[in-house]
């Protein structure tokens, strides 16, 4: 590697290949009927996702052998090392599982110390070719191009995004604030991966993106990439964000007070429109 290249960025060259290996791998297992298994209520599983999680865990061990691994998978593999991984193999089971090709390979590096610090990340979508990637401190960037959030600064005028979790769905309160989003806003959509909505925000694309109970493998790339591109992420109080803190809001920064004081108001129950009636639209 080039000595004036960071470390960072050292290790973006060998992530990008891995990335690139599992999703082709991915497209291989899409193309093919898969059994869908259920490991909890609705919480699907393919093959696919294991095979990318061992494939992936394998060219780390072949190059970093002392490294902490923590995939959605197979869990954590902790050595005690000061470098640790973030592997979401597939992100987008459950569009995978159907058919439905919006998924991809999340890969974050993150080195830990007295304050920990995610150093490198590579979103890779295979059904579309696009790699994105960021370093720290060296900004975001898709298939090589640099990257930067949007200009939008009122919520009225902007595209946004969040998702629900596959299960459980019922103890999660965030019907409501799509609810209250969408009449705010431009519209919300709802794509069923948090990676890739994290890139679009990165990208532009998306001026705001929102969820409850991300796991770190869900955002450790995506936040990274975010932040890179010169956007903003914190907890919906404003309060910084944490790989646990199960509140992620992430905007271009423009529009990040607007959504913390309308998620304020609709958390306090203060303004919230009723839902239609049905049975009053029939009539």
């Amino acid at each position: 590697m080039p000595s004036n290249l960071s470390e960072a960025e050292n290790f973006l060259a060998a992530m990008t290949a891995i990335a690139r290996e599992a999703g082709a791998l991915l497209m291989d297992y899409f193309h093919q009927h898969l059994k869908i298994e259920y490991k909890g209520e609705a919480d699907l599983v393919t093959a696919a996702d294991r095979a990318a999680e061992k494939l992936i865990r394998e060219r780390i061990m072949q190059k970093w052998p002392d490294h902490d691994v923590l995939g959605e998978e197979q869990g954590l593999t902790d050595r005690g090392s000061e470098y640790r991984w973030y592997v979401d193999p597939l992100d987008g089971t459950t569009n995978f599982a159907h058919g439905f090709p919006v998924f991809c390979v999340s890969l974050a590096l993150e080195r830990r110390g007295s304050i920990d610090e995610r150093i490198a990340g590579v979103i890779y979508d295979p059904t579309r070719d696009e790699l994105f990637s960021a370093a720290h401190g060296k900004g975001a960037h898709l298939n090589g191009e640099a990257i930067q959030v949007s200009k939008m600064r009122t919520l009225q005028e902007s595209l946004v995004a969040t998702g629900f979790p596959s299960h459980k769905r019922h103890k999660n309160p965030n019907i409501y604030f799509y609810h209250q989003i969408t009449l705010r806003s431009h519209g919300v959509r709802r794509a069923g991966s948090a990676a890739l909505d994290l890139c679009n925000v990165a990208s532009g694309r998306f001026d705001g993106f929102w969820e409850f109970n991300l796991n770190p493998w869900d955002t450790a790339a995506g936040v990274l990439l975010v932040e890179e591109a010169g956007g903003k992420v914190t907890r919906y109080d404003g309060s910084p964000f944490e790989l646990n803190s199960r509140e992620t809001l992430a905007t271009n920064g423009l529009i990040h007070g607007e959504l913390m004081r309308e998620f304020a108001e609709i958390f306090a129950g203060r303004g919230l429109e009723p839902l239609p009636d049905p049975r009053e639209y029939k009539r």
